[in-house]
């Protein structure tokens, strides 16, 4: 592996093309001018919702527009920040991007604050005469919800302005990560290579050579064990806003107003997790004292967790062949979605080049009006095709959902996001698998499967269970550090692994590594989302074209439903634990379809 390159080092055609939302520094300088601008023209309204549906109409349709302005503008500052988080250009960008979004938001609290002061019945009203209001009835059936919670329009306008503020524990979280850590160099096999947060787990992680494996992972934990209260300060203070936030806003805790936007009950967020813990970590564990009896390892250690199981039959996988297959294997939901994955691998909207300060994982940005951008590291094997797929689930998605909603109807629940892209990665296996009669490759294949549900039902779902403990620690007033947060991934660690893994300190400083503690409750999304594509797929290999049909009509309503009502569409009822106890009984008859392929 050669030296780690600069972002102009990399080929263009590994990069996405950014033209499409601005051709030009200059460009994208007046566009951040004109939401100003924008946003000056809607305070007129100020004072006058109460004047009629029409002006409310008038109002809202205009606040649109600017919604679909600042997604240009904000996406553009916040890709090319991801592309590069050294280049000071790009760190400019981001924060008079911050500023500019904050002062907006402080200034258009008052749209919020004025319906929530109507008379009962007003907007209910409203709707009822006015038609050109329909399709904001439900967004405005959701603000009401919310008024219990709500602040006074001073305080709400101040709380507005200081969201650039508010949000810099996570900005602090990626400068560190992405542009101060350092990592020492590992010497093996009398060769040198170099070691960052990408290389390690976009390949290291990975490797089949148990002592590369092993020196990258001490090499990658020393620098987290030397940044480790600095990170901890910022997601404590993270924490510590919700907290605040919660306690003024009424709440009864973090959770629970986190939970309120995405339309969740505590009774589903709670049957995710604690289903799923206690049901999949005998399966779990059966995997990895198989893949330590397979590999001849002395002890399954932390860093053996994501080792390939058959090490001599790994083929290689060029992002090209990828997105062939891929496309393949996507051609089941029809033209109009090939056409939008057909344009994101020929029309340069995947960055997959790997260089210094390029922001690590993978992520899809959908930008209204214009199109998706993804981004990942491209390493050549199967589970990055997997994660292509992924990517490509949440833009083929979120397009669809612009092509037929309002942008105020396209985005839905959090709860529900995970779904699309999941379903992805198992139409893949699905195709995969039928493409071949090997043993050997069949083996292969469900060892790919296995590593989406490893994603998104471990990794993820114990990143979930941490933060419910963080929660919990904090709505009790204990302090956070960084040995308690290292305590409290341990302790989730040894209750999901028991005997199968030995966990050093190492593991402890996992909580380090995810970026989505400062995204609310995103890490739980995962498995709920992976738990309803699960059982939407059985419904396409047991239906085909009708059920096929009800999924892209699904796609389509985008946010206009809630997410129980958007799975009840795919004929999924997500309101007991039933679906979820049947989707972790998949994953231990794929564990035991594997036992029974190894001699």
């Amino acid at each position: 592996m050669g030296k780690l390159l600069t972002r102009s080092e990399v080929p263009i055609e590994a990069t996405w093309n950014l033209d499409d939302l601005f051709v030009s520094q200059e460009e994208f300088e007046a566009g951040l001018k004109a939401l100003e601008s924008q946003a000056a023209q809607l305070t007129r309204f100020k004072g006058r919702l109460g004047d009629g549906a029409s002006v409310l109409l008038e109002c809202l349709n205009e606040q649109e527009a600017l919604m679909e302005s600042i997604g240009r503008v904000g996406a553009y500052a916040r890709l090319r920040q991801s592309e590069d988080g050294t280049n000071p250009s790009n760190l400019a960008n981001s924060a008079k991007t911050g500023d500019v979004l904050s002062r907006i938001q402080s200034s258009l609290t008052f749209i919020e604050s004025e319906l929530l002061d109507l008379q009962d019945g007003t907007i209910e009203h409203y709707i009822t005469k006015e038609e050109g209001l329909a399709p904001y009835a439900r967004s405005l059936t959701l603000l009401l919800d919310s008024k219990p919670h709500r602040l006074s329009p001073e305080t709400e306008s101040v709380l507005a302005s200081l969201g650039e503020v508010l949000g810099s524990p996570y900005r602090i979280y990626l400068r560190s990560k992405l542009s101060d850590m350092t990592f020492d160099d590992i010497h093996v096999n009398d060769e040198t290579k170099p070691v960052s947060f990408r290389l390690y787990e976009n390949s290291y992680e990975m490797s089949e050579d148990t002592k590369l494996r092993r020196e990258a992972y001490a090499s990658f934990t020393k620098s987290l064990q030397g940044a480790r209260h600095t990170f901890a300060e910022a997601y404590a203070t993270e924490v510590k806003k919700q907290v605040v936030l919660s306690r003024l806003r009424g709440y009864d805790s973090v959770t629970d107003m986190l939970l309120k936007p995405q339309q969740v009950t505590m009774d589903m967020y709670t049957h995710i997790h604690d289903t799923i813990l206690k049901e999949l970590a005998p399966h779990m564990r059966r995997l990895m004292k198989l893949k330590k009896r397979e590999l001849g390892l002395d002890q399954m250690l932390f860093c053996d967790l994501k080792a390939p199981m058959d090490p001599d039959f790994n083929p290689s996988v060029t992002y090209e062949e990828a997105c062939a297959t891929i496309s393949s294997a996507l051609s089941v939901l029809g033209p109009e979605y090939g056409e939008i994955v057909e344009s994101a691998f020929s029309k340069r909207w995947v960055d997959y080049a790997d260089n210094i300060g390029k922001s690590t994982g993978a992520f899809c940005s959908s930008v209204y009006g214009v199109h998706s951008y993804i981004l990942l590291a491209w390493a050549d094997n199967m589970r990055n095709a997997f994660t292509l797929a992924h990517e490509v689930g949440h833009a083929g998605h979120l397009m669809l959902a612009a092509r037929y909603q309002r942008i105020t109807n396209a985005r839905p629940s959090m709860y529900f996001i995970e779904a699309p892209s999941t379903m992805n990665e198992l139409l893949l296996a699905d195709h995969l698998l039928s493409q071949s009669e090997d043993k050997r490759m069949r083996r292969w294949i469900i060892l790919q499967l296995l590593s989406t549900y490893y994603h998104n039902y471990v990794t993820h779902l114990l990143e979930a269970e941490m933060q419910r403990r963080v929660y919990r620690h904090a709505m009790a007033d204990e302090p956070i550090t960084a040995d308690k947060l290292s305590e409290l991934k341990g302790a989730v660690l040894s209750d999901f692994w028991g005997d199968a893994v030995e966990l050093d300190e190492g593991a402890k400083l996992t909580w380090m590594r995810q970026p989505h503690y400062y995204m609310g409750l995103y890490p739980y999304t995962y498995a709920a989302g992976l738990t309803a594509s699960t059982a939407a797929a059985q419904l396409i290999r047991e239906e085909g074209q009708p059920a096929v049909d009800r999924w892209l009509q699904v796609l389509k309503a985008g946010g206009s439903k809630s997410p129980l009502e958007l799975m009840a569409m795919a004929g999924v009822d997500m309101s007991t634990s039933e679906p979820i106890s049947k989707a972790v009984a998949y994953v231990g008859k794929l564990v035991d379809e594997l036992e029974s392929l190894y001699p």
